[in-house]
């Protein structure tokens, strides 16, 4: 079978699942294993996909996704040129789980996905810490700034590691938060997960110098903390990573 897998998340689920041979081409951003992808087709960025350079891996199935605005476009242009596709949309960690099942089943993976997804319920299933959950602000994006809200899989990652995301009440897949929201929420601790930008440039500069922020908690405590959104922001089998890294940053949290 020939896959080709739009965004990082549906490209690091098909590689999980054992079938990294079976993809022919891969978006621009896709990363992760670089032992697989540096090898392939690119098929341009995630959201402005090329939809002839696509059809033109003559792909048995293309993995895409809904997962941020705009992507939407890409879908529309794929199922224009009658190319066969997978759509991935997942607000939750269970949609995730299913997401997995989908893509296993059409791979012909449906054990090596039931691997995985034991991996994610054994997580999953893991008791919450029972101290007072400890309120963290986490930044997809630093100017403006961008937050997760009510429908994002971070909110329970958040309350796996012993966290709470101010935000989670706002019926939204993300927001854009000003000075005010950002003070009353009182963070105790920032986490840079810019979209798009590498970990190791990210800078803990621009969130501690903005105007009026420096009464926050987080910041008056040093707590910036950067975690690539390759553990936070895609939806896949690095999520479990990721909610390790945010408990041990919780952790340290309560022990200042």
């Amino acid at each position: 079978m020939r896959i080709v897998a739009h965004t990082c998340s549906n490209t690091e689920i098909v590689c999980a699942l054992g079938r990294a041979d079976w993809l022919v081409g891969v978006d621009d951003h896709s990363d992760f294993p670089p032992t697989v992808v540096n090898g392939l087709e690119r098929v341009g960025a995630d959201l402005d996909i090329d939809v002839d350079r696509v059809a033109a891996l003559k792909p048995d199935l293309v993995v895409t996704s809904l997962t941020v605005p705009g992507h939407e476009r890409c879908l529309q242009r794929l199922q224009a040129a009658g190319l066969p596709c997978l759509v991935t949309q997942p607000h939750s960690l269970a949609d995730v789980v299913e997401d997995i099942r989908r893509i296993g089943q059409a791979l012909e993976a449906t054990e090596a996905a039931g691997r995985l997804i034991g991996e994610f319920c054994r997580r999953l299933d893991a008791p919450c810490p029972d101290h007072e959950p400890v309120p963290v602000l986490i930044e997809w994006w630093p100017k403006p700034v961008i937050v997760p809200g009510k429908k994002s899989w971070v909110n329970e990652m958040l309350a796996l590691a012993g966290g709470i995301n101010p935000f989670s009440g706002v019926d939204r897949e993300s927001l854009e938060i000003n000075r005010d929201e950002a003070t009353a929420a009182k963070p105790e601790a920032i986490v840079m997960s810019w979209c798009g930008v590498a970990e190791d440039k990210y800078r803990a500069h621009i969130v501690s110098r903005r105007m009026g922020w420096e009464g926050i908690p987080a910041i008056r405590r040093h707590r910036i903390v950067p975690i690539s959104e390759a553990w936070l922001g895609r939806p896949g089998p690095r999520l479990i990573e990721g909610i390790d890294k945010l408990a041990e940053m919780v952790r340290r949290c309560r022990d200042d």
